[in-house]
């Protein structure tokens, strides 16, 4: 994977923030719906994309359309979201569909917003990301594991993903924080979309960055109450030869 710093940026007409995590078996982006013909061509081609995880909510998926490479019969297309759509309400509130709704009054009230957002994936969806890292250890090429901005619930899957094949914490971070690159791109393309217009317009985008300290205090919670990412990835049903093959692509 190269050092912790290194960044494997893929340049697309129709996403801001790709990258290849691990070139061949795990490339990360936001959202997928504006990819052009040559962008499909070259994570088909040249990427080797086989599947690809959405971890929108069903109501971002209706509102924004099929992606592009829903029509490509090569690729697998799996939904995990990381929220219960049962709460979603219809027509939604933005809080909903961002990573700042926490859900759980008084629930860890001495971590950030950020850090409780992200455990709440966690608490709220195991089946989802469970399932998502399962996903990623069986697939053959690569698989893309995707959101809106890219950031957020993908960085989450990404980083329990990578913590579990064994990798460094440093090269977990630099990863997760590489977002912070492309943040003005990143919510220039949202507030572009009605689907998050109202919720982002006008804020700063950095305002929205990767904040140092984040992911690191999650990966620490999850190994002060569950033994670490690994051992709650088996704690709620990832078998062992699928964790075996996870560090065998990842590691």
């Amino acid at each position: 994977m190269g050092n912790a710093t290194a960044t494997h940026w893929i340049e697309l007409d129709g996403a801001v923030n790709a990258r290849a995590v691990v070139p061949g078996a795990l490339l990360r982006s936001d959202n997928l719906q504006s990819l052009s013909a040559r962008d499909v061509r070259r994570l088909l081609r040249e990427e080797r994309v086989e599947l690809v995880l959405d971890l929108r909510t069903l109501v971002e998926v209706e509102r924004e359309g099929p992606g592009p490479l829903t029509r490509e019969p090569a690729v697998r297309i799996e939904h995990r979201s990381l929220y219960p759509e049962s709460v979603v309400p219809s027509p939604p509130s933005e809080e909903r569909i961002t990573p700042w709704h926490i859900g759980h009054d008084g629930w860890l009230p001495d971590e950030t917003p950020v850090v409780r957002a992200y455990l709440g994936y966690l608490h709220r969806r195991p089946d989802s990301v469970v399932a998502a890292i399962r996903a990623i250890a069986r697939a053959d090429g690569a698989v893309l594991v995707h959101c809106a901005a890219g950031k957020d619930r993908t960085g989450v899957i990404v980083a329990m993903a990578l913590d579990a094949a064994g990798v460094e914490r440093e090269r977990i971070v630099s990863d997760y924080l590489a977002s912070t690159q492309r943040i003005e791109a990143i919510l220039a393309r949202l507030i572009s979309s009605p689907t998050y217009r109202a919720e982002l317009e006008g804020h700063d985008p950095a305002r929205h960055a990767p904040v140092p300290g984040t992911i690191e205090r999650v990966l620490e919670l999850l190994d002060e109450r569950s033994g670490g990412a690994t051992a709650w990835l088996l704690d709620r049903g990832l078998a062992a030869e699928d964790l075996g093959r996870l560090r065998q692509r990842l590691g």
